[in-house]
């Protein structure tokens, strides 16, 4: 469901099954789910597998009425230390620069900015 959600807010590819898109990740520790003492999960935090030596952070979600406790900085960093531990030389994200509470966060955890990206979409019109 959180996955559903986090495509839905960012515009990620919503075609992509959610069941399908779990499994996968589980199948080899891509995805921590952050829980309160009493078992309650409260935020998620994605990881790729390690390809040359990088390993990305991706999605991070916490369901809106719990943002603003720390829960998604506490589960991005978790899983940026575990991916340093398994191997991975490089860890990185993608954010959203207009929105100063994320970029401020994966700074206080240790990320750095290093390149703005864009996304374009090509068009064949002679079809």
């Amino acid at each position: 469901r959180w996955y559903s959600e986090f495509a839905g807010i960012f515009g990620r590819d919503e075609r992509q099954d959610p069941d399908r898109w779990a499994e996968s990740r589980l199948a080899y520790g891509g995805v921590t789910l952050w829980e309160t003492p009493d078992g309650t999960p409260v935020a998620m935090a994605g990881a790729t597998p390690l390809i040359a030596g990088q390993i990305r952070v991706a999605p991070v979600y916490t369901p809106a009425p719990l943002r603003g406790r720390g829960y998604a900085g506490a589960a991005t960093a978790e899983v940026s230390r575990a991916a340093l531990a398994g191997g991975a030389d490089e860890v990185l994200l993608f954010t959203d620069l207009a929105n100063p509470t994320s970029n401020g966060l994966y700074q206080r955890i240790g990320y750095r900015p290093v390149a703005d990206f864009a996304d374009f979409a090509v068009y064949d019109f002679a079809k």
